[in-house]
């Protein structure tokens, strides 16, 4: 997939007219349509007249390219949070309201279990033993208090991981942070609740996380890793169109007609 191409054609394309004469002659074509500026994105010519002008050194840093195969993936981990963080403020709200009715759930499950003793035997299953059932005990004999811990704790996760998403969604750097720190420190407790008992969700929460981690760190250099923040910033001028253009590689792009220009 162009990367380049894509994110053109669904925001549009980016030209800039530099001050600098030479590199104002390289970005810049006259066709019988009229006059057409290369975009800094994909490296085509497009008709019409360019976005910004100004110093070279004040053109617009696009991303492109890998940074914006980049951009696509820190968006599908930001859905995963936010859909990860509207589930946890649900559980959150729904152990708010169970603490209400916490004396009426309990009587009702103490008289509703024995009557499902009988089917739970002609199926061979021992309710006893059940993982299940020894939860919803667990649950429903925690004091009050306890439930409105765990409900504002839930609320608390919940929040955390909208905030992370959100970060992620904008693609900023402080979101980066929050997501590799909120991620690392939620690491020990899904291994221990593996050793607990190993599920394929778990499994899968664990290798998504462990992948968000890893890939943050190197690809966007945090924590001054391969460089840190200069080597990051360095390394998006360099694949800037204009430095490809000032190092004197203009290579062949060819020229496109904007819709918006054609009939002009």
């Amino acid at each position: 997939m162009d990367w380049n191409l894509r994110s053109c054609g669904r925001h549009g394309h980016v030209t800039y007219a530099p001050s600098e004469t030479e590199l104002r002659e390289r970005l810049h074509a006259r066709t019988p349509l009229g006059d057409a500026w290369r975009c800094l994105r994909c490296g085509d010519f497009v008709l019409g007249d360019p976005g910004r002008e100004g110093p070279a050194q004040d053109a617009p840093v696009v991303r492109r390219g890998r940074e914006l195969r980049d951009a696509v993936i820190l968006r599908l981990l930001a859905l995963e949070r936010w859909i990860r963080g509207a589930l946890v403020l649900l559980a959150g709200y729904g152990v708010w309201r169970f603490r209400y009715h916490h004396d009426a759930v309990q009587k009702a499950f103490n008289e509703d279990l024995p009557l499902l003793k009988p089917l739970a035997d002609k199926l061979d299953y021992n309710l006893e033993d059940s993982s299940i059932v020894h939860s919803i005990q667990t649950v429903i004999q925690a004091r009050t208090s306890t439930l409105a811990w765990v409900a504002l704790g839930l609320a608390g996760y919940g929040l955390l991981q909208l905030v992370e998403g959100t970060g992620l969604w904008l693609l900023k750097r402080w979101g980066e942070y929050f997501a590799v720190v909120a991620t690392s420190l939620g690491l020990p407790i899904e291994i221990y609740e593996l050793s607990e008992r190993i599920t394929w969700i778990r499994i899968g929460a664990l290798l998504i996380n462990l992948f968000a981690v890893v890939y943050l760190l190197v690809s966007k250099r945090l924590f001054g890793l391969r460089g840190g923040r200069a080597a990051y910033d360095a390394e998006r001028h360099e694949t800037s169109l204009l430095e490809i253009e000032h190092s004197g590689d203009p290579g062949t792009p060819s020229v496109r007609v904007d819709p918006a220009t054609a009939g002009t």
